[in-house]
């Protein structure tokens, strides 16, 4: 894989809350150099860098996050926000308590409702695998699916832990055929990012910057 290939499947990520717009700019210069599929950043960056960068960059924001207990109102609000400001992509964390509570019904009408409020731009449901049981990743494959989000995603990077190969097997077992997976946290290195995407994920977000060269593989 060369390094081009594999960029064009990363969310190039910086979401720390002490991130500067000089962090923000320097994100984004990278992304356009390396052809990342998108830069996912924090709401209140989003219109300065549409602004900035104009449509050259696709620009993805996260909504619920990094817990996931915001209330489905206040998460639709950030929704209806990022849009406005210029968000071509969201990544909503999943309401986990929910999830833990077995309130599926809850979790469902949540995701309709965000898939809904993001219309025809793209939705990555954030789970965060390392919170949950083998059930419940199963379970909100299936809900996931139901709803008609784009994409299920691993981690908020937040947790207590990241990616693990096995979710993505267990995610390809269980998501219907129109859902991607897109795996984050702790994806630090060449070799697990190219291990991920060989895997199936056609998306992996990571804050590092690779320096593939001429390596092929």
């Amino acid at each position: 894989m060369t390094g081009k290939e594999a960029y064009s499947h990363i969310d190039h990520t910086l979401l720390k809350a002490f991130s500067t717009w000089e962090d923000i700019e320097k994100l984004c210069e990278e992304a356009l150099r390396l052809g990342a599929a998108s830069v996912c950043v924090p709401p209140c960056y989003v219109k300065r860098i549409r602004d900035a960068y104009g449509a050259g960059l696709n620009v993805c924001t996260v909504v619920g996050f990094p817990l996931g207990y915001s209330v489905t109102a206040a998460k639709l609000a950030e929704v209806k926000q990022a849009l406005k400001d210029g968000a071509s992509e969201i990544d909503a964390v999943v309401n986990i308590a929910d999830v833990k509570n077995g309130d599926y019904a809850r979790v469902l009408d949540e995701l309709k409702r965000l898939r809904a409020a993001v219309g025809e731009r793209v939705l990555k449901v954030i789970v965060e695998t390392c919170y949950l049981s083998k059930e419940e990743k199963i379970k909100l494959c299936e809900l996931v699916t139901e709803a008609g989000a784009d994409y299920i995603k691993t981690s908020t990077g937040f947790g207590t832990a990241g990616a693990e190969p096995a979710d993505i097997e267990l995610f390809k077992s269980h998501i219907g055929p129109k859902v991607k997976i897109k795996a984050s946290g702790g994806i630090r290195t060449e070799e697990a990012l190219e291990r991920f995407i060989a895997l199936g994920c056609d998306r992996v977000g990571a804050s590092a910057v690779f320096d593939f060269g001429e390596k092929t593989s």
